[in-house]
């Protein structure tokens, strides 16, 4: 594939122009469905001191969390549910820059969005750009566009870390495989020090390091280089957590207090959603209250696990094992919650799915991607378990 060209900067423009422009039509669907419809459940907290349906929609659940952070730090209770397991680089970009503008707590969420806003539309350039790498001009634009509407892609421009975590994987897939090894490691550093599954792309850098890296001394150094850098941001992570609880891992625990409990068998919560959608499919989803939204994020997550020989197959191992080694993680803890923001972020699926050359199937999926994100979008705003 050439090297980007004028054309592509064009077209970079052009994305990030549109992807801003869906950012405001998200939050005019988000601030509609708070007006419109009525909350599953009591707000948590609000952005300011009283309900605000415009602000609020962008804090819900774990925004709260890292709005704690940026306002008061840290706060590891032993024994107990604690911030520390919310990585930091997301809640301190949120304290550094919102204290520019002040010192309310307001501000650290409405810098949190922007925050967000601002990563999500570098990272659908990045991703044009890594996209290009391997497709042409069109199909890279696509790759964008299927990213954009995937139903939970509105984790993106919310008070949450997903954009950010994105922006800096994707940087680090493209400067790896443009040999730029030491600002990729840099990259990757941040995305470890985002969250926690960040770590599992190092086997994914170290195989593109080990095929691509140039057959002298100076550029095998260089690989080295930037694939230590790359688990660094994790790394301090647990040495700053150490530093705190004498536990570098304690974050781990405190997820387990949470209710997640990584390791076990990947397969379990499948085999259970795929079973009662064959057994009582009607009686599943009308009689169980969580049953709506597992099959939601359970069949999102059966997609991704059947694309995943199609990407190892038609872009090599690298991508593969990014999305094998993600989709174990949340798998294995036996539950489906938080996969839909795990699926979102596998970038190597959507420029797989750009790679489809029918018309008709590729203008199905925008279609079946953007209803389904305004469901999606609308349940989260209103309080429904989508986390």
């Amino acid at each position: 594939m050439l090297a980007p060209n004028r054309m592509d900067r064009s077209v970079a423009w052009q994305i990030a122009l549109y992807a801003i422009g869906f950012r405001l039509l998200s939050a005019f669907i988000a601030f509609l469905a708070n007006v419109l419809f009525p909350l599953d459940q009591p707000e948590q907290f609000t952005v300011f001191g009283t309900t605000s349906p415009f602000w609020d929609t962008f804090a819900r659940y774990d925004s709260g969390h890292f709005n704690d952070i940026a306002w008061r730090g840290y706060a590891p209770m032993a024994g107990a549910r604690s911030n520390i397991a919310y990585f930091p680089v997301y809640p301190l970009l949120m304290r550094w820059i919102g204290r520019l503008f002040g010192r309310e707590r307001a501000i650290f969420y409405i810098t949190g969005v922007g925050i967000s806003w601002a990563c999500f539309v570098l990272a659908m350039v990045a991703l044009y750009y890594l996209a290009r790498l391997d497709l042409p001009r069109r199909r890279a634009q696509r790759a964008v566009l299927l990213m954009t509407v995937f139903p939970f892609a509105f984790f993106f421009g919310i008070a949450y870390s997903e954009s950010t975590f994105i922006l800096f994987t994707i940087l680090a897939f493209y400067l790896f495989r443009t040999k730029h090894w030491v600002l990729g490691g840099l990259s990757g550093a941040v995305a470890t020090a985002t969250r926690m599954p960040g770590i599992m792309m190092w086997p994914a850098l170290a195989w593109i390091a080990w095929r691509t890296a140039e057959p002298n001394r100076r550029d095998r150094l260089a690989a080295a280089a930037g694939l230590v850098l790359a688990p660094s941001g994790f790394a301090a992570y647990c040495a700053y957590i150490y530093s705190l609880t004498g536990h570098p891992f304690e974050w781990a625990a405190t997820l387990q207090r949470w209710g997640y409990f990584p390791g076990g068998s990947p397969w379990t919560a499948p085999a259970r959603l795929v079973q009662q959608l064959l057994m009582h499919p009607y009686q599943y989803l009308a009689g169980d209250r969580m049953a709506p939204y597992d099959t939601l994020y359970g069949l999102t997550g059966l997609f991704f696990i059947v694309a995943v020989p199609f990407v190892w197959r038609r872009f090599g191992a690298p991508y593969g094992l990014f999305m094998l080694l993600n989709l174990y993680l949340p798998l294995s803890s036996g539950v489906f919650e938080g996969i839909g923001r795990y699926c979102a972020v596998l970038f190597p699926s959507f420029i797989w799915l750009a790679t489809i050359r029918s018309r008709l199937v590729t203008t199905g999926l925008v279609v079946v991607f953007s209803l389904f994100y305004t469901l999606a979008l609308a349940l989260f705003t209103t309080l429904h378990p989508l986390f």
